[in-house]
């Protein structure tokens, strides 16, 4: 078990006492939680810990689930759709990981074929090293609106083909967990050749109605990318995209809190809509980045301090992780801690159908822990060296 903090004590067998867990299902006061060999062994109650393991008093500050990040494409330097290697997998992971986001899913946004592949082959490579917290790549784009592509290159974005589908799913099936699309440039075929994937087809950078996005749903897929953003808005005569989104019950969406890219109020609304069916992600280009300009393959972001945004001034990611995002829902939207905590790691790792294994305090989950003060500073942070390929 990998453990951030730098004291003293064993790593095989550890209880955590005196503590608050949010343990994705309800919150418990004065408990304990037993971790070994990179699983949580169980919750206890004071009068419940073992005298022959070794103990760590967390003086009454909060246990949470460690973040899982659904979408994020860069560390402090590293950039996995430039790079495409281990080494950029590396930076982003340790640097995610200082907030206390244990899992993540590296995303690579409208690129080449040859790079989405490269993203791939570099996450398999990662966990046949033993690598740990990568769940999988989250290709967003290249097939997505012109009229709603953001930031990302106008060379890159393109219409599906078969033949390029095809590919991806054969050569990166297994390592890709999600796929960004805009449903109105997919026919009803290539719709079902994704549907042949275990990938979770998320609509995202759309400018669909809402007859195509209803259409889209009602073949059965239930989930879209940052709410709001690089999406058709809801007015009185179309719902959009996001009326749409709002109108159902089975669409689950992710959404970046980071003050930016949609106001804190309108993630109270959303979140009185959508219930547990919204969710958090960074979408941070860079985390922690020392830079203030970046450029690739017709990709420009600059950096000042606060956000990224292109030279048009569009929002080019965020420069966030999720225990930014954590703080803004909790200390500026004015959300429920325990709610928030589940935004960040229950409600994804859902989506990434790994909610048997992370996202909760519970016996036999692994053990991705995060020590939180109540005004939300990371006091340690613990977890699995497992890797995480697909189960």
């Amino acid at each position: 078990m990998e453990h951030l903090d730098k004291r003293d004590h064993p790593l095989g067998s550890v209880v955590l006492t005196n503590a608050t867990l949010y343990t994705g299902e309800g919150v418990l006061t004065d408990h304990a939680l037993w971790l070994e060999s990179g699983k949580i062994k169980a919750v206890l109650s004071p009068g419940e810990v073992p005298e022959d393991i070794p103990t760590r008093d967390l003086n009454g500050n909060w246990l949470v689930p460690g973040f899982v990040d659904f979408q994020l494409y860069g560390g402090s330097s590293g950039f996995l759709t430039r790079d495409g290697s281990v080494e950029s997998l590396r930076n982003m992971r340790e640097t995610h990981l200082q907030d206390g986001t244990t899992t993540i899913v590296p995303t690579v946004y409208s690129t080449t074929k040859a790079r989405i592949l490269a993203a791939a082959e570099a996450i398999q490579n990662y966990w046949q090293e033993g690598g740990p917290g990568i769940a999988g790549l989250h290709v967003e784009g290249p097939f997505i609106s012109q009229a709603k592509r953001g930031a990302h290159s106008e060379a890159m974005v393109r219409p599906p083909s078969r033949a390029e589908l095809t590919e991806l799913i054969e050569k990166g099936g297994d390592v890709i967990k999600v796929m960004t699309i805009a449903p109105e440039c997919f026919d009803d075929e290539l719709l079902a050749l994704l549907k042949t994937t275990d990938w979770a087809i998320s609509a995202g950078h759309t400018n669909a109605s809402s007859a195509q996005m209803n259409a889209f749903f009602d073949k059965g897929f239930s989930l879209a990318t940052h709410l709001y953003n690089a999406m058709r808005p809801m007015e009185s005569r179309e719902l959009g995209v996001v009326g749409t989104i709002f109108d159902r019950h089975d669409v689950h969406v992710s959404l970046i809190a980071d003050g930016f890219h949609c106001d804190f109020g309108a993630i109270r609304i959303a979140k009185k809509l959508l219930g547990d069916r919204l969710f958090l992600i960074s979408d941070a280009t860079f985390a922690k980045y020392q830079g203030t300009r970046f450029e690739f393959e017709g990709f420009v972001t600059n950096y000042d301090g606060e956000r990224f945004t292109n030279d048009e001034g569009l929002l080019a990611g965020s420069c966030i992780t999720l225990l930014d995002a954590v703080r803004n829902c909790i200390q500026k939207v004015g959300l429920a801690p325990e709610e928030v905590f589940r935004m960040a790691s229950a409600y994804p790792a859902r989506q990434l159908k790994m909610e048997d294994r992370i996202g909760y305090l519970k016996p036999g989950y692994a053990a991705d822990v995060v020590a939180l003060t109540p005004e939300l500073e990371i006091v340690d942070i613990w977890t699995t060296s497992a890797s995480l390929p697909p189960a």
